[in-house]
């Protein structure tokens, strides 16, 4: 059975960052991504999982008689996903109203860092900087030093990449009643302000200071954080809830410790922390496995990218998959009737050039 989308039509540009993740996705779920490449372009790289699933086709988007083909795919395509820059789409004659006078339909998603309009919307900027905006990144300082640059999966992808692949879909919902196509404008700076919403939240209500690392899901709780063990190697705890906090305190034998009995009591935590430290200095890694995962606790290991694949709950779900001698996360999530699925490798750019406009219909340099 072929995945969700199947059937569904989609032109990428080719770019980097969270418009990519969005086409992997569309992919691994079963949508037809025609990405458009330059010509010579090293944007494809095949070594790169999340250009996985699509087709190539390259173009010179500076001929006349190329831009008129990539207008013809367009024509036949559900949706259009670009990243770049505002006004770079337009000054290639490839700008929404262009592209959507022959195709009503045409969901159109843009996804940009700062937006397509604001003081900053011309300015270059990457993921840190884009999470720096939205309040993300001081809330993920620790003691009084500049933050340290997280993994791009808050801006690029969890506000970015996955953001656009909801408006897409959304979009698409809509189009079905409507019969008419719109443009998304997809931010890096608005998607990271959504993933926020929680800790706007608990600041409004008081319950969250703007002092980073005091309070419970910041790395100031005592209960919610990473702690080394005595082989250097490290795990998370998290047991919030009073239940899996009394779980935790049993297995590790602190629950006649008075210094535990008050859970919430924020100025105990950093004198806590000390005392989970030093306990969990005295085994290895592997001996805390064996004694907390899989428990209430609320517990893991922390793996590395070499060892995650390999452990056992990942292998039982097949988390993980082998392509071409690549390493990389199956698709996700899982659908009942329809599962997604990795169909082809990255392709190398230009590799399905006949083939695309064979397939959709296409004479080379002709507007349809």
């Amino acid at each position: 059975m072929p995945g969700p989308l199947h059937g569904l039509k989609i032109i990428e540009m080719a770019g980097i960052g969270p418009a990519p993740l969005c086409g992997m996705m569309l992919a691994d779920m079963g949508a037809d991504v025609v990405r458009i490449d330059r010509k010579n372009s090293t944007l494809m790289a095949a070594q790169n999982p999340v250009n996985r699933g699509r087709r190539s086709i390259a173009l010179d988007l500076k001929d006349p008689q190329d831009i008129n083909t990539a207008l013809a795919l367009i024509s036949k395509a559900d949706v259009l996903i670009e990243g770049f820059r505002p006004g770079v789409m337009e000054r290639l004659g490839l700008g929404p109203e262009t592209c959507m006078q022959n195709n009503v339909r045409l969901i159109y998603g843009r996804m940009t860092g700062w937006g397509q309009h604001g003081p900053l919307a011309h300015a270059a900027g990457h993921d840190l900087n884009y999470i720096a905006l939205s309040g993300a990144l001081h809330a993920m300082s620790h003691d009084g030093q500049p933050p340290r640059p997280p993994l791009n999966l808050i801006g690029d992808y969890g506000g970015g990449g996955m953001l656009l692949l909801a408006g897409v879909l959304a979009a698409l919902y809509e189009t079905a009643r409507s019969g008419k196509g719109q443009v998304i404008d997809a931010a890096m700076t608005d998607g990271t302000a959504s993933l926020m919403t929680i800790f706007y939240g608990l600041r409004a209500a008081g319950q969250w200071r703007d002092e980073p690392g005091s309070n419970m899901l910041d790395g100031g709780a005592h209960f919610y954080d990473c702690y080394r063990c005595s082989d250097g190697k490290c795990i998370s705890i998290g047991p919030i809830e009073p239940q899996f906090y009394t779980e935790l305190l049993r297995r590790c034998e602190l629950d006649q410790d008075p210094d535990f009995a008050e859970q919430m009591n924020a100025r105990r935590w950093p004198m806590l922390k000390q005392k989970l430290q030093q306990l969990f200095e005295t085994r290895s890694r592997a001996e805390w496995c064996e004694l907390l995962e899989g428990s209430d606790v609320c517990f893991a290991p922390v793996l590395s990218m070499a060892e995650a694949p390999l452990h056992a709950h990942n292998k039982a779900r097949a988390t993980f998959v082998t392509v071409d001698g690549v390493q990389q996360p199956a698709p996700a999530p899982r659908f009942s009737r329809t599962p997604g699925e990795l169909t082809t490798p990255p392709p190398k750019t230009g590799a399905h050039q006949q083939q695309i406009l064979t397939d959709w219909g296409i004479h080379h340099g002709t507007q349809q």
